[in-house]
């Protein structure tokens, strides 16, 4: 019988767990036996994804949903036979708005596509003057530009929408993404669809009406989705599926048992073996290793190995963030609330990034005499509110909510989140930075990094980077040399 090869991959959030599942489903196909360990610090598995379930609320500490057009999400779902607990958001007549000007505006759903049958209803938004929706509309007429250096998001749209249009509209969706500064952000390594439309077709909006066009004439097959999908009851189910998925595949899961060091050693030329030293004082030595930590953890572990790598780890920027959900009798905050939520421009000042009324946005969250909000502060260059104790916190949270909204009632439950370096940045030079890692990390063959401090933060992104982490290893395994 021949002998599995051993892989052990660091860290148990969905990018660690997405990355076990894969490694058996491609170690199957090519008919490599393989032993595989997951360890993470926390006892608790899924990293940032969060439910509590609190009598009939259902509340997300950290993510809520994830994007179906991004299918890997969905297909991971369809693998574990969660398909049937997969949700769409509640039809509504208002999807969402931006706080601008001392009001609540609606914007038109994702990043505003301007098409004859949206141009009305965005124009009696207010949301731009006619000085700002004409500037806009220079994006049809303006040259491309040509030059491939990165550029940050706040310069991208300024160029090409205009100032007013990424300020009150793109900005804010922006920042709820990523927590981030525009102005810091590499437009290349988070949106790198636009800058393909700008070059493609010479405009942003018209590469995006294009791509609407093509998209409305080749639906794909299977249930409608909207947007944003979630999961009836909450995200950790997906979780959990994976963890007793993982468990019937035989995949050891070590919770509560953190890395204290990492070694080589050669195996045979151009091959070696990885010891991870545990802080239990154990150790395991594996053929092939997977690090799906935070950045500046995986600094830290790397930087003996090389140094070069471990600096350049070290500069993809975390900001933290919190989220504070409440919960409010319906009848007290009736027409306070409406549609999905709101985004928060910088300009505008506030403590609040966004918030979700997540009772309107997804059945199945609350009782339907309760309305549950959820609300998100801190991000970069935001981060002092996060000093706050969190009585102070949800004092100031409640203050906006009354100023923006009117809801002054009293929550009837809260609970507050905090996720301290978080968040990664992929600030300007990140796909560069990316290169130079690998090419510090290539000459040891089996190390592999993955996770959302790299190529894309969402749940899909992460899964789909395991993945692509899980066929590096299986190829390694099977003798093929890194190129």
């Amino acid at each position: 019988m021949t002998t599995p090869r051993t892989v052990a991959v660091i860290g148990g959030g969905i990018s660690g767990l997405s990355t076990a599942y894969a490694l058996h489903e491609k170690a199957a196909a090519v008919g490599i036996p393989i032993r595989c360990t997951v360890v993470d610090a926390s006892s608790d598995w899924g990293g940032k994804i969060v439910t509590h379930r609190i009598g009939d609320l259902v509340t997300e500490a950290g993510p809520d949903s994830f994007l179906s057009q991004k299918t890997a999400a969905i297909e991971l779902c369809a693998k574990l036979g969660l398909t049937d607990q997969l949700i769409n958001t509640n039809e509504t007549s208002k999807r969402a708005c931006v706080f601008s000007q001392g009001r609540l505006r609606e914007l038109p759903e994702g990043l505003v596509v301007i098409s004859p049958n949206q141009l009305g209803p965005f124009l009696r938004s207010g949301l731009l003057s006619w000085s700002g929706l004409a500037r806009m509309g220079l994006d049809l007429a303006m040259p491309g530009k040509r030059s491939p250096d990165d550029e940050s998001l706040a310069s991208f749209f300024r160029r090409r929408m205009g100032r007013q249009a990424f300020e009150r509209m793109l900005e804010p969706l922006m920042a709820g993404i990523y927590a981030g500064d525009a102005e810091q952000m590499s437009v290349q390594a988070t949106f790198p669809r636009f800058v393909e439309l700008e070059q493609q077709y010479g405009s942003v909006i018209r590469g995006m009406m294009t791509a609407r066009k093509a998209g409305s004439s080749a639906r794909p097959a299977g249930p409608k989705r909207t947007m944003f999908v979630s999961l009836k009851n909450g995200l950790s189910d997906l979780v959990t599926a994976l963890v007793a998925r993982l468990t019937e595949q035989g995949v050891t899961l070590r919770g509560g048992c953190a890395v204290e060091a990492l070694r080589v050693r050669s195996h045979q030329l151009g091959r070696w073996m990885y010891d991870v030293i545990l802080n239990d004082g154990s150790a395991l030595s594996v053929d092939s290793l997977v690090l799906a930590t935070p950045a500046y953890v995986s600094a830290e572990l790397v930087r003996p190995l090389t140094p070069i790598a471990g600096g350049l780890l070290d500069m993809i920027p975390y900001a933290s963030t919190a989220t504070i959900a409440m919960a409010y009798p319906r009848a007290a905050v009736s027409g306070s609330a409406e549609g999905f939520g709101f985004v928060v421009p910088r300009a505008e000042g506030r403590d609040l990034i966004a918030a979700t009324w997540t009772s309107l946005k997804w059945p199945h969250r609350a009782p339907s005499d309760q309305l549950l909000v959820r609300c998100y502060v801190g991000g970069v260059g935001r981060e002092a509110i996060l000093q706050l104790d969190d009585q102070a916190l949800v004092a100031r949270v409640r203050e906006e909510l009354a100023s923006m909204c009117g809801v002054t009632a009293n929550p009837g439950y809260v609970e507050v989140n905090r996720w301290m370096k978080a968040m990664p940045q992929y600030t300007l030079g990140h796909l560069d930075r990316l290169n130079q890692i690998e090419g510090a990390l290539s000459r040891y063959g089996g190390l592999v990094l993955t996770g959302a401090g790299y190529r894309g933060v969402g749940i899909p992104d992460c899964i789909r980077d395991g993945a692509i982490a899980a066929d590096r290893v299986v190829r390694y395994l099977s003798g093929e040399r890194p190129s």
